[in-house]
């Protein structure tokens, strides 16, 4: 009786993961922490074969991935769910946002996909920093998943080659990553390295040569594919155009395509290492090179030495089809002048480093809450402050390690203003000790603040930038990636220690309670893949995570026969949404109520 039922939880967990015979499988159905540990393993014996230099067996664990159900379905979660651009249509007009549609398009990558042809990518232009124009290409949503599966194909065979001092597009690295491995190499009294080559790529991504890059892949399984998203061409307004060179800036695989193409760049650069026991660190005379995808800063000895790299690089990069952007390239001394990288500031005062936001930065963001509340004139108080509280928040995470009290001051007392504007706009016949007393109070109750702008009604409030704590960002440690078994530890314990997500405390408390995970489906409640890149990305993904992320309050069995209580739990609202009473779970009661998100 036991081994029937034993082999009955058996068989339920084969078809969770590998679906079941025939590939019929509902979606809520699915266990996806078993999925999700699935490709993770398979990555890992890919980064293992590649690290041991078994090309052969790389090949063979390759092609098992791009086989994989699990790895399929892991794909058409993430461009169907958690990607930004989940919602966003290709050329053909289409998404897919429907559990059905998602169990059938997993099905048909396994069964149909061989047949597929790559389709353009539609062309679409996002404002620049500078105020131009960056083109971004958008496959359809089945070249989407199909790259995502590509990607985790090919990644953890990169991830075992890739230069330590490359941070831009890879798992468990960031920007501030690269801001730190700056200041490791300026920091100190007398740094060795003071003169800095900060260069910039011209439209890498558009330029990148298909010849060189399909070299590079040399034998991966998939590599024609490849070769067909490469080829597939841009539809815009001005019709369809044949793409000879690049890789659309907007794909899924595409990053890691430029990673690709410009791996080396240190070597050529003259970056050498030494063994120092059992670590690897610069050698004396060498170079550091910092590169954050197609952005990347030389710090040299001499400024001769940056004219040498400068030169080293323009040779090894004309081939790939790159050169550098020479408007944004530039040769600078860390302490008469500094350098801008990243959205940071780099500079020396006095022989000491300090690294602010950007006044450019500064600008930008300046500029974006007065226009957000110029349009929000007119608007209640509730709408001001669910628009303007991601902003803040976006802002302020990203420049939360690095020196920047002052600039979070300055623009608290900036946004004052504009709210009190506001405030004197939506009410220009009242007093300003109305105006006072109707928008402002310490409605934060862990802040003695009695200027914080909020709704007396629903006693929501909008955050400032100076509630942010500073936080010294852990920089990763040399080479280490996600994908590597051996450091299994190392991954944990910095997760454990890294900077807490920007949540209220009572939210953070729950999701470290509940191991950051859904109680309900079991699979992680914040998908941290890589973390947000940008201030823009903050700001998305604490939007995106108050619409993903709900309470639920549960009626629990009370200890020693006392009366149910009642409890609260994070879930996901998808499954918030999916729960029935007959799954045997406790009676729930759905509540909206805010993450401290706001």
């Amino acid at each position: 009786m036991q081994a029937g039922a034993a082999t009955q939880v058996a068989e339920s967990r084969v078809d969770a993961v590998n679906g079941p015979e025939g590939g019929v499988l509902e979606w809520p159905e699915i266990d996806w922490r078993a999925v999700e540990d699935d490709v993770r393993r398979l990555r890992r014996r890919i980064f293992t074969a590649s690290k041991a230099g078994d090309l052969k067996r790389v090949r063979n664990l390759q092609k098992l991935m791009l086989r994989s159900r699990s790895s399929a379905l892991v794909s058409v979660r993430r461009v169907t769910e958690i990607n930004a651009g989940r919602a966003t249509a290709g050329v053909d007009g289409r998404t897919v946002l429907f559990d059905e549609h998602k169990i059938e398009l997993v099905n048909w990558m396994q069964q149909r996909a061989v047949s597929w042809t790559a389709q353009p990518v539609k062309r679409v232009f996002i404002p620049k920093s500078n105020g131009g124009k960056r083109g971004l290409g958008i496959p359809v949503i089945v070249d989407r998943a199909l790259q995502a599966r590509v990607l985790n194909a090919l990644e953890p065979e990169w991830e075992a080659r890739f230069e330590p001092k490359s941070y831009g597009f890879r798992p468990g690295r960031g920007c501030q990553d690269a801001i730190g491995a700056i200041y490791l190499v300026v920091n100190g009294k007398n740094p060795h390295r003071q003169w800095a080559l900060d260069a910039d790529l011209a439209a890498a991504f558009d330029r990148i040569n298909h010849d060189r890059l399909l070299a590079a892949l040399g034998s991966f399984p998939a590599r024609e594919q490849i070769r067909a998203w490469l080829k597939a061409g841009v539809i815009d307004k001005d019709g369809f155009t044949a793409t000879e060179e690049g890789t659309p800036q907007g794909g899924v695989v595409s990053p890691l395509l430029l990673n690709v193409a410009l791996h080396g760049m240190e070597e050529a650069a003259g970056v050498r290492y030494s063994k120092l026991g059992t670590k690897t660190v610069l050698r004396k005379d060498s170079p550091a090179l910092i590169r954050y995808a197609d952005d990347l800063v030389a710090l040299c000895h001499t400024r001769e030495q940056a004219e040498q790299v400068k030169a080293r690089l323009s040779t090894w990069l004309a081939p790939r089809g790159l050169a550098f952007n020479e408007d944004k390239t530039r040769i600078v001394h860390v302490e008469d002048d500094g350098f801008d990288f990243l959205g940071f500031t780099v500079r020396r005062y006095g022989g000491k480093l300090l690294i602010k936001p950007s006044k450019a930065a500064l600008r930008r963001n300046r500029q974006r809450l007065r226009a957000h509340m110029l349009a929000l004139r007119g608007s209640n108080a509730q709408a001001v402050i669910r628009t303007m509280n991601p902003i803040v928040r976006g802002w302020s995470v990203y420049y939360r390690t690095v020196v920047s009290s002052q600039e979070f001051a300055a623009l608290d007392d900036y946004m004052w203003k504009l709210n009190y504007k506001w405030a004197k706009h939506s009410h220009p016949n009242k007093p300003k000790r109305w105006i006072v007393n109707r928008y402002f109070g310490r409605f934060n109750p862990s802040r003695n603040d009695k200027w914080v702008l909020g709704d007396r009604e629903s006693g929501t409030y909008l955050r400032k930038f100076a509630w942010t704590k500073i936080v010294r960002h852990q920089l990763v440690s040399g080479t280490a990636s996600p994908d590597d078994p051996a450091l299994t530890e190392y991954w944990a314990k910095r997760r454990r220690r890294g900077a807490l997500p920007p949540m209220s405390k009572a939210v953070v408390s729950q999701l470290k309670t509940q191991g950051g995970r859904c109680s309900k489906c079991g699979d992680f409640l914040l998908h941290a893949e890589r973390e947000p890149q940008s201030p823009q990305e903050w700001e998305q993904w604490a939007r995106v995570t108050r619409q993903a992320i709900t309470k639920e309050h549960i009626l629990a069995p009370g200890q020693n026969g006392t009366p149910d209580e009642l409890q609260t739990r994070l879930i996901h609202a998808h499954c918030q949404r999916r729960n029935t009473t007959t799954d045997g779970s406790p009676a729930t009661a759905p509540a909206r109520k805010p993450l401290g998100l706001a």
